[in-house]
């Protein structure tokens, strides 16, 4: 068989290969998510998920997606930047529904158990994004406060894009400081993890599905010719995870001290 004659099977497959990996770019991210937004829904308790998580993935897509009018990169890249967008904000929104619905039913329990007629339930304090108290920042009693300091975030942040869009430096500046942010999203709990001396609580599959995933990315990066921003950043993800790796492996064989905090669980790492 001469050699073109495979062409229009290798052609097909190469191109559903790329529509695979492009898939899994875009939805890769949000995969973990998902058994933790049940699980909160089912618990209705979303105190083992940091909202912070929200705040630093909102930041970072919202940059990448700025960064694309600067400099085209895939397209795969820009929709997993809004679907994790989509995502956060369906998180914060159920996080924000249950922390004030259990808030409210504390003070429900503490009056019953004061057994007191005359006075009334009072309903936990309100805390609004336009209070502008840096005390209770990201931590408001409306799902709307996020979404106002969300688009408020978007349109000041596009405002100096748009100034700024003919900037070289200012552009791969932004590009840098998004994929960094996402980057770091691991340290915090390399830190907590070093801090307790113990990584219990921490599920090693989870750990072994980011450092797949964030392999997977950072391959996916250099083989498209992504922007290096991507390809750095994605290399410091793939270091953190080793590091967690390294943690999990000396903390359980060779245990430091008893733990003194519980660790946050290990889903809220993005992949």
């Amino acid at each position: 068989m001469e050699p073109g004659g495979l062409e229009w099977l290798l052609v097909p497959m190469q191109q559903l290969v790329s529509w695979g990996a492009a898939g899994a770019m875009v939805f890769g991210g949000v995969v973990p998510y998902i058994p933790q937004y049940r699980d909160i829904r089912r618990t209705q308790n979303a105190e083992g998920f940091s909202t912070y998580v929200c705040l630093v993935l909102l930041v970072a897509n919202i940059l990448r997606i700025l960064f694309w009018f600067g400099r085209r990169f895939e397209s795969p890249l820009l929709w997993q930047s809004i679907i994790m967008i989509i995502t956060m904000l369906l998180m914060l929104k159920l996080c924000t529904e249950i922390r004030v619905s259990n808030e409210l039913n504390v003070k429900r329990r503490s009056f019953a158990a004061a057994d007191s007629k005359d006075e009334e339930i009072k309903a936990p304090p309100k805390r609004s994004y336009l209070d502008f108290d840096l005390n209770y920042f990201w931590h408001w009693s409306k799902f709307t406060d996020y979404v106002q300091c969300v688009l408020t975030f978007t349109g000041v942040t596009g405002y100096i894009t748009y100034l700024w869009l003919d900037s070289s430096l200012f552009v791969e500046t932004l590009g840098f400081l998004a994929v960094f942010t996402e980057a770091m999203l691991g340290v915090p709990q390399l830190y907590r993890n070093y801090q307790n001396r113990s990584t219990e609580g921490m599920s090693i599959k989870m750990v072994l599905m980011w450092t797949s995933g964030d392999t997977f990315k950072t391959v996916y990066f250099i083989l498209n010719q992504a922007p290096f921003q991507f390809s750095i950043c994605g290399l410091l993800q793939v270091f953190v995870d080793i590091a967690i790796l390294l943690q999990v492996y000396l903390y359980s064989h060779y245990p430091q001290k008893p733990v003194s905090h519980t660790a946050h669980p290990a889903s809220t790492k993005a992949l």
